[in-house]
């Protein structure tokens, strides 16, 4: 009998998503998704610190049902899980960013909507999901009020700001593709023409790292913090420190929440992995705001690793758009039933009836 191949049968895992979008990606989409920055190492560095969080379970506890149910900003969510933002995503599917918070409004989570979205925040805002906004900070701080107001406007749950990316890192896979964005795919949160130079292709250069240096400030402080916490009422939640000195002074300045991350990668090579300072960032915080988790998140065990460490939830992002990419909208409400049903079991397995009771969870370091 021939023997059946993997896209003939039903994906089990994210990881069996990964293998297929990179099957259907033009190889320069694929290669801007997937690489991180330099030499790669704090990338392959997310998924090796990961592996080695080993959680030890308890057992004989009488957990019958599992309630994936979690508290993030004040809402209530079908489980600590919310899709990182992630630009461009009509990238690799036409769903693009309307399919993936479909997909999250259907699965009970928070959608966070990028700043370089190729959808604009209020067609995004309006597909039902509780959808977050990720701001990144814009030389034209004119652009930056308005996009407040676009915010709140649309009805966005809360504001995340992110503070790792002063530049984009050096991302070779992209030099070497000298990586463009297609016509057809825009920065649709920026007035008309504002991403002309992401389009604008030329040997050795990434374009989207010639339109973000145009376009990020990149000598951001504490102080325009403080100042965009006074400009909206929403719920402030800072992501990419890794720092837990940074972390105390995001508190300072109001945040609600702040999340542990390296951009998955694609910042700083040689930082640490976002799991390794994530105990140290809970400590330093001491229940003063919740703390997320992002950066090599793949499976429902890594959600279980990141609650035992101490962080209220996770951000889960490339394997989502690795679903998108395969089969729209209904191929990622698939992976997130997937994530659901690896936390349930992971739980269960654990002994914990809820993902509060995963934080009473002992870890160790192995391998």
């Amino acid at each position: 009998m021939a023997e059946r191949v993997l896209t003939d049968l039903p994906a089990v895992s994210l990881a069996d998503y990964a293998e297929r979008a990179r099957a259907v990606l033009a190889p320069d989409v694929w290669d801007y998704l997937a690489g991180g920055s330099a030499a790669e190492v704090t990338l392959a560095a997310n998924r090796h610190a990961l592996d080695r969080v080993a959680v030890l379970p308890r057992v004989l506890r009488g957990v019958d049902t599992v309630d994936l149910g979690a508290g993030l900003l004040g809402s209530r969510y079908a489980m600590p899980v919310a899709v990182a933002p992630m630009a461009y995503q009509r990238l690799v599917h036409p769903d693009g960013e309307l399919g993936l918070a479909a997909a999250a409004g259907a699965a009970g989570i928070p959608y966070l909507a990028s700043t370089l979205g190729s959808t604009p925040i209020e067609q995004v805002a309006g597909v039902g999901a509780d959808v977050w906004f990720q701001l990144y900070w814009l030389r034209d701080r004119a652009l930056v009020r308005d996009l407040l107001d676009r915010v709140v406007a649309a009805g966005c749950r809360a504001l995340v700001v992110t503070v790792d990316v002063p530049v984009l890192g050096r991302r070779p896979r992209d030099l070497r593709n000298a990586f463009r964005l297609p016509a057809e795919v825009v920065a649709a949160n920026l007035p008309e023409g504002r991403d002309a130079l992401a389009h604008s292709g030329a040997p050795g250069v990434s374009a989207i790292a010639a339109h973000t240096a145009a376009s990020f400030a990149p000598a951001l402080r504490w102080a325009d913090l403080a100042w965009l916490r006074g400009q909206i009422d929403l719920p402030l939640v800072v992501k990419g420190l890794l720092d837990p000195r940074d972390a105390t002074e995001a508190v300072r300045v109001g945040a609600n929440a702040v999340v542990v991350s390296n951009h998955g990668g694609r910042q700083l090579d040689g930082a640490p992995p976002s799991v390794t300072m994530l105990p140290e960032v809970v400590d330093a915080i001491g229940g003063s705001c919740q703390v997320l988790l992002d950066s090599g998140i793949r499976s429902g065990t890594d959600v279980l690793r990141a609650l035992a460490l101490g962080a209220s939830g996770v951000l889960v992002g490339r394997p989502l758009l690795w679903a998108l990419a395969v089969g729209g909208e209904p191929a990622a409400r698939d992976a997130l039933a997937l994530l659901a049903a690896e936390l349930t079991d992971a739980l269960t397995l654990a002994g914990c009836a809820d993902p509060v009771a995963a934080g009473e969870l002992r870890t160790l370091r192995v391998g």
